[in-house]
């Protein structure tokens, strides 16, 4: 899937949960609530990567991982849609000032 159609998606399912969210608690999820979800579920990829390096032991640990990293990933793409970050060239540029950096360490 494409970078646009993955934010696309993000967005449409962060607007299905805020209309869940209203109904349960008279109002969606505010930025700094979506961020603690954020941060719980980095706690849990963290688990997983234990478990990957032998130290948790869990069932289905490569399928937990993938869901695992997806979340993330859809917290990183709501966030950067609620603040109107362009994240991918905000990657891009990062990516390449990166690079830049590494040459000139090298040199």
């Amino acid at each position: 899937m494409e970078f646009a159609r993955m934010r696309e998606s993000a967005v449409a399912v962060r607007a299905r949960y805020a209309e869940v969210e209203t109904a349960r608690y008279g109002r969606p999820w505010s930025t700094e609530e979506i961020m603690l979800g954020f941060v719980g579920d980095v706690g849990d990829l963290a688990k997983l990567v234990q478990g990957k390096a032998g130290v948790r032991g869990r069932e289905d640990l490569d399928g937990a991982l993938a869901h695992e990293l997806a979340d993330c990933l859809w917290s990183v793409l709501v966030l950067a849609d609620a603040y109107g970050v362009d994240l991918e060239a905000a990657f891009d540029g990062t990516m390449t000032a990166i690079g830049r950096s590494l040459d000139e360490a090298g040199d």
